[in-house]
């Protein structure tokens, strides 16, 4: 049974990557048709709304405790190939949140880093390995003054491990994006991984999201460059990263900006800025990344606001499934 006592009100699934062994290969976090055929059974399709209804039902506060969507972030190809099926067989409509850089040909490299890691080391640890030999730093002292910061990242993101928490402290913390950058590049030139021949294998291109448009599930906000750390950009730089990401969505869909009322948040990163940008640009609907609450936003209750829709990642719906 999927609801308990930590989890009995209204909130979304989040997913990422699918894997088939075939064209999409399996990766850290990713799930196969199979595993997502059993979650929906798991879940139970009677608690599953389709987007629109979950809307409409935001909107009129008549949610119930256990009614969900499902939400899919990033843009990533394997949704269009092996997760769509999946929901048109269950005849679900969802939420695909969409970040819009890769429909002017520059993708965020998150993603590509992720591909280059799956598929030219052996594992994680092998990719990690690698990384902190070729970055040649002594992080002791780092990790040691950030043990606190790693312990409450641990307890609300429970799916990662904390080598994977370590290793993103590090990105996003004690590195710049040029230092971070630099170091993948060294060993994606090492690797001769030449990203530009695997776009069309790992990104939506402009006419799936027409597709899914028009088989009525909703396409959301989430950013134009896909930053990781979305609450430290200036007021204006977040403002032109959803500016633009509207604008381009519009275009592609052919649709008034109005109608683009939905959004989920970059890495669950926002502030006050970035909720009344969101609010002014006339988004109805955002949700965030976890399912707890985050003091230091503000937060008093789990589902805070319009724009702080809780959700449950996936991995931590196969890890109870399988228990």
């Amino acid at each position: 049974m999927y609801f308990n006592s930590k989890n009995n009100f209204y909130h979304g699934i989040m997913f990422h990557h699918f894997h088939d062994d075939k064209i999409h290969k399996r990766s850290q976090g990713s799930i196969s048709k199979d595993e997502f055929i059993k979650m929906i059974n798991f879940i139970g399709r009677k608690n599953i709304l389709n987007a629109d209804e979950f809307f409409k039902k935001f909107k009129n506060n008549s949610l119930k405790e256990n009614q969900l969507c499902l939400t899919f972030d990033d843009a990533v190809k394997s949704q269009i190939d092996i997760a769509l099926p999946v929901l048109e067989q269950f005849e679900i409509k969802s939420f695909f949140f969409v970040y819009t850089s890769i429909f002017q040909g520059e993708p965020d490299n998150l993603e590509i880093f992720r591909y280059f890691r799956t598929n030219y080391f052996k594992n994680i640890d092998d990719f990690y390995l690698n990384f902190y030999k070729i970055l040649n730093k002594n992080l002791d002292n780092f990790f040691n003054d950030n043990e606190f910061k790693i312990k409450s990242i641990k307890l609300k993101s429970p799916y990662y491990s904390l080598d994977d928490i370590k290793f993103r402290l590090v990105r996003d913390n004690y590195l710049s994006l040029e230092e971070y950058e630099n170091t993948m590049d060294s060993m994606m030139n090492e690797k001769k991984f030449v990203p530009k021949e695997f776009y069309s294998k790992l990104f939506f291109n402009k006419n799936d999201l027409i597709t899914l448009d028009k088989l009525g599930h909703l396409i959301g906000l989430h950013s134009h460059n896909h930053p990781t750390l979305f609450a430290n950009l200036k007021y204006q730089e977040q403002k032109d990263e959803y500016d633009k990401s509207l604008s381009i969505i519009s275009e592609i869909l052919n649709k008034p900006k109005k109608n683009i009322k939905f959004m989920s948040h970059p890495c669950g990163s926002y502030n006050e800025d970035t909720l009344k940008i969101l609010e002014d640009i006339g988004i109805e609907l955002g949700f965030k990344h976890i399912m707890s609450i985050e003091p230091e936003k503000g937060m008093k209750k789990i589902n805070n606001s319009f724009l702080e829709i809780a959700r449950e990642d996936h991995a931590q719906i196969l890890k109870t499934m399988f228990k």
